[in-house]
């Protein structure tokens, strides 16, 4: 029986393929921990791998997911982003399932076009990054039988609106992990957690923030001229930086905290556009599970995730005065607060928990596909 039929009537053996691992030797971003918790949680149902690239060869196991990490890649054209290794194709092999992490990257090509030509079922979800490809000369939409997208926005951004292929699963978040603690235990207190770059909108979080209200800023610093400018903007105000936090530590920050801030924008403060700032918003996710109220700008996917004056505000970009009216609110309607992040992390439990992200993929991977 060929693979391409069997597929519908056996388990599933899936095999997800991603550019950096997540961790402090990959990357500390929102598309990183996707993919490792996809894999992770999917561990739970079907045999499940995940492929990644490293400064070295290591096999690790975490829940029952095997994770590959190989060693002394080729990146193409130096990009650090768009690793390829021969060693894929013997990885492949062991799957009839492969779901790529990034569509525009020479690995994801050529594990579209292996599995095409041996008969496995090969699906993508573009996280936003990418590199030289062969995409760049050739249509490659349909070398994969689906595009699993983050969120609405992501569909219409790639121009798979309508499409047959083209399937919405969101994101997903450990709601174990990430829980809540009595609203009588948190401080007078933002937060704000993701990578430090200009996009994420930072400088206009902290010319919001009144001068006597604590903002945190977790993230890894990956623009040094950005990270010396909000310092500078932060002078005279109570703003924390913190490079260097583990999940607990993270779990805790959110549980402490008034309110997460999620402030990106496709405009940056140097004029730098950006068509995709957030495909999703992993970090609000994180903070409503933890019953945290949150505010986001209405920018990508994340007015997906964040209903307006229900679980949290969502407010323009690039606009300080609003995000400064949002966050006195909450500080100053601690009740009030309370009661949208738990209709925030109500909202979660029912659309982003990783078990109904993990089935809507299955479901997706076993159905029956043109050729």
């Amino acid at each position: 029986m060929p693979a391409e039929a069997s597929v519908n009537s056996i388990e599933p053996r899936v095999l997800h393929i991603v550019p950096a691992m997540f961790g402090d030797d990959g990357v500390v971003g929102g598309g990183e921990r996707y993919a490792l918790e996809l894999a992770r949680h999917m561990a739970r149902e079907v045999p499940t791998r995940l492929l990644t690239f490293g400064a070295r060869d290591r096999v690790e196991h975490l829940d029952g997911l095997e994770i590959r990490v190989l060693g002394n890649a080729w990146y193409v054209r130096g990009q650090r982003g768009n690793p390829v290794s021969p060693s894929i194709l013997a990885e492949i092999r062991r799957a009839n399932v492969v779901h790529c992490h990034q569509q525009h990257v020479l690995v994801s090509s050529i594990a579209a076009a292996v599995c095409r030509l041996s008969g496995r079922h090969i699906f993508v979800t573009d996280l936003g990054g990418g590199g030289w490809d062969v995409s760049a000369y050739l249509a490659t939409d349909r070398w994969y039988h689906g595009h699993l997208h983050l969120s609405e926005y992501s569909r219409k951004l790639y121009g798979h609106d309508g499409r047959p292929f083209a399937h919405v699963i969101f994101g997903g978040v450990d709601s174990e992990k990430f829980s809540p603690v009595a609203a009588s235990e948190r401080m007078p207190s933002v937060l704000f957690v993701g990578r430090i770059l200009p996009h994420k909108g930072i400088n206009y979080l902290i010319e919001a923030m009144p001068p006597d209200i604590e903002l945190t800023i977790i993230g890894a610093p990956y623009d040094q001229r950005f990270v010396a400018e909000l310092k500078r903007l932060a002078a005279g105000k109570c703003v924390v930086f913190r490079h260097d936090c583990d999940d607990a530590e993270l779990v805790e920050s959110y549980r402490r905290a008034s309110c997460v801030v999620l402030p990106s924008v496709y405009r940056t403060m140097y004029g730098d556009e950006s068509r995709v700032p957030e495909l999703l918003g992993q970090t609000l996710l994180e903070a409503m599970a933890c019953g945290v109220p949150a505010i986001c700008t209405s920018v990508g996917g994340m007015p997906e995730i964040v209903e307006h004056g229900v679980g949290g505000f969502v407010v323009p970009p690039n606009d300080p005065a609003a995000l400064r009216e949002r966050i006195l609110w909450l500080l100053a309607h601690p009740a009030g607060a309370a009661a949208m992040g738990m209709e925030g992390r109500r909202r979660v439990l029912e659309k982003f928990a990783w078990p109904q992200v993990v089935r809507k993929c299955l479901g997706i991977y076993t159905a029956r596909h043109p050729t």
